[in-house]
């Protein structure tokens, strides 16, 4: 790092350790070379200026740009025999090798520097917060809506990882600042660094007359350096989102994406959100409100007013069906996953995914398609939790819980702050009966402030299955008076009710469940707490109040659920016409459903079958079911089994159907079908022979229902 000026050897930058001398070769300049010999030519000082450039994008891109700068010099100056430097001409260009020597290492001592601790690309392992727009323009319209679409843009990358909404509200809940506070610039570089992310792209508009400057700038949250910066100019509000797309494609790049991958998935901006301000102002504030403060009702107000200022914008369709379902809604949100999946040509292959994989699980209900679907979303964009939160229900369903547990898990560790996947983990272990675990994952999520309603109805099945009436209370306790969430409360106390025999208890509960939803406007929960409850009244062979509630029921909803439930009500109430009349139905409805065709239409058909005492027919339509033997209804399935089996007359094969029902308590819960395998268990042994094991059987059956436990024991 030398200058070489006639016989004068120089440094350019001084310090006493290597650390203040990089300090001054990034952010300090040297002492003018003319300085040091007022003779130097004005061309040589510019030379050396521009090797010392702390912009890399306007110092010397290639050697042989500096080469041919210091042969014209030594042209020129040998030309003009009035040259400043009055040498030979061999000695002026040894002279000029060794500044431009000099030079040179000055040159790769600063790019070393840069590389080491200064600004660098990113790479696919790097998180990156997004901070809210600086808006400079006075037009509100832009708040929260120009973050929304650059998330929506930024989404699509495979390489590029954005710190989730969640994660955010979880950072500065730790902060004691509000989850919904507004990201500045430096309140997301405090956020990025307490999360270990990489950098923050900070955002700014401008007005400039009719036109609009749109900026992006990445910066290293730890050291504050830039990583890149773009602007674009909007002829015009309406074309402010074409200029954040552009933007952001060429941010991607300077970012490391590879230039395969930005133009593999780069779709427009307004294409992949909205051409509309205002509406992709109302999706933001249902995103918020949903994802953010887990008020879903709030979020479909927001949705359905994103959708009604652009009727076209696939993604609220999309959101608001989701949301819909948070809530028991199922059949309004296939409505508008239905409408979402026609919009889909127009939407990112990120998108494309999102709404294809709710497609296949809301509307056509076909499990093997969304599982690949799920597989082809996780494999994709492997560090988007929602594609592993996505595929853990679909394993549930199948039966295969111990994978449902690892997706929920690997949802977990991609997104530490999502309360639902908190939410499913504690259901995975209740199911596999790990309820210590399942303790453990809740206390987790309320030490960070991710309690939720279904965490803590979760926690009130643990409590049913570990015998602690105080935790229940406390749970249930937790749940009353909150819209939405209190009728599946009360429903489940309902079925608390009648496993301990108490039915009139358990019908007032199911009553208010009933009119908790409706008051939430929530028909579909109601007439599902109905319909469930026939079923219950059906299995204790309350005939008439089972048809009763299944006939209020479909009055009260054609969903896919409802009509299953009623349908089974039903026939176990004896009125077999009319249940495969709405099985068949069903069937024709959900063509392609792997619920409604290998679970709900084959146990209406068996019970049928089973009333006219044709076992054959009855074993051969719950078999449909074999390859989803602890999925989805298997609970009941085995129960239906197992009465066949008495019918049949053997004991021993009825017998092992109710002692997996015992032998699988995180299937059952709390409800009825728990006590009554214990009387098919006792039937079954009667039947066998074994009178000691009956007794057994049938005094848990009379323990129970009496409110109480029954005693452990040996089972032969």
């Amino acid at each position: 790092m030398l200058f070489f000026t006639k016989w004068l050897l120089a440094l350019p930058f001084r310090g006493e350790s290597a650390g203040v001398i990089f300090e001054s070769i990034l952010n300090r300049a040297p002492v003018p070379a003319v300085r040091l010999n007022p003779n130097l030519p004005t061309e040589l000082e510019r030379i050396i200026n521009k090797c010392l450039e702390k912009d890399r994008e306007l110092r010397y891109q290639h050697a042989s740009e500096l080469r041919s700068d210091l042969l014209r010099l030594t042209r020129d100056t040998h030309s003009h025999k009035s040259a400043p430097i009055a040498v030979t001409k061999p000695l002026l260009k040894k002279r000029l090798v060794w500044i431009a020597s000099a030079v040179g290492v000055t040159v790769v001592f600063a790019a070393s520097y840069f590389f080491l601790y200064g600004p660098r690309k990113l790479t696919d392992r790097d998180t990156i917060v997004l901070s809210e727009f600086a808006n400079n323009t006075g037009d509100a319209v832009f708040d929260g809506a120009l973050r929304q679409g650059l998330t929506a843009e930024l989404e699509q990358s495979p390489f590029l990882n954005l710190l989730s909404d969640e994660r955010i509200a979880d950072t500065l809940s730790l902060m004691s600042r509000p989850k919904d506070m507004r990201l500045t610039y430096e309140l997301a570089r405090e956020v990025c660094q307490r999360t270990a992310s990489a950098a923050t792209i900070e955002g700014s508009i401008a007005s400039l007359g009719k036109q609009y400057v749109v900026g992006l700038k990445a910066v290293n949250c730890r050291n504050g350096d830039s990583l890149a910066d773009e602007q674009a100019t909007a002829n015009g509000k309406e074309q402010v989102l074409k200029a954040l797309g552009d933007a952001t494609t060429k941010m991607r790049q300077k970012l490391g994406e590879s230039l395969a991958s930005v133009q593999k998935y780069d779709v427009p901006a307004e294409s992949v959100t909205t051409p509309s301000l205002e509406a992709l102002q109302a999706y933001s504030l249902g995103h918020r409100a949903g994802i953010g403060r887990n008020d879903w009702n709030g979020a479909i107000s927001f949705y359905q007013r994103a959708i009604s200022l652009d009727p076209s914008f696939a993604m609220a369709y999309a959101r608001l069906g989701v949301a819909y379902a948070a809530v028991g809604e199922t059949a309004r949100g296939a409505d508008s996953i239905r409408k979402a999946y026609n919009l889909r040509e127009r939407v990112s292959e990120h998108e494309k995914l999102y709404i294809a994989a709710r497609y296949e699980l809301f509307v056509t209900g076909n499990l093997e398609a969304a599982r690949k679907t799920h597989a082809l979303w996780a494999q994709t964009y492997p560090r988007d939790y929602l594609a592993y939160l996505g595929l853990g229900p679909i394993y549930a369903q199948f039966g295969e819980h111990e994978k449902a547990l690892a997706a929920f898990q690997e949802a977990l560790r991609l997104n530490p702050a999502s309360g639902n996947a908190y939410s499913n983990l504690v259901g995975a272990y209740v199911v596999l009966n790990r309820l210590a675990e399942a303790k453990a994952a809740a206390q987790e999520a309320r030490a960070r402030n991710l309690d939720s309603p279904v965490t803590h109805r979760l926690l009130y099945i643990v409590g049913f299955l570990q015998h602690d009436l105080g935790a229940m209370e406390q749970d249930a306790a937790w749940l009353m008076g909150k819209p939405g969430d209190e009728d599946l409360m009360l429903a489940t106390e309902s079925d608390t009710a009648a496993s301990s025999g108490q039915f009139t208890k358990a019908r007032e509960l199911t009553r208010r469940a009933v009119d908790s939803a409706l008051r939430a406007d929530e028909k579909e929960a109601a007439a599902g707490h109905m319909a469930w409850a026939a079923i219950r009244e059906g299995l204790v062979g309350d005939m008439t109040l089972a048809r009763q509630q299944a006939q209020a029921a479909i009055t009260g909803s054609k969903a896919r659920d409802v009509v299953a439930s009623a349908s089974l009500a039903l026939v176990l109430a004896g009125a077999t016409v009319q249940a495969m009349h709405l099985a068949d139905d069903l069937g024709k409805r959900f063509p392609e459903d792997t619920i409604v065709q290998s679970l709900y239409v084959p146990m209406i058909r068996a019970e049928a079958a089973h009333q006219n005492s044709n076992a054959k027919a009855a074993l051969d339509a719950l078999g449909v079911a074999a390859p989803y033997e602890l999925g989805a209804g298997s609970v009941v399935r085995m129960w239906l089994r197992g009465q066949v089996y008495l019918a049949a007359h053997d004991g021993h094969k009825a017998a092992a159907e109710f002692q997996k029902i015992l032998d699988h308590p995180g299937l059952v819960w709390n409800t009825l079908l728990g006590p009554m395998a214990h009387l098919g268990l006792g039937r079954a042994y009667a039947l066998s022979g074994d009178t000691t094991q009956a007794r057994n059987a049938y005094q848990d059956f009379l323990t129970l229902s009496q409110g109480t436990q029954p005693r452990k024991r040996p089972v032969s």
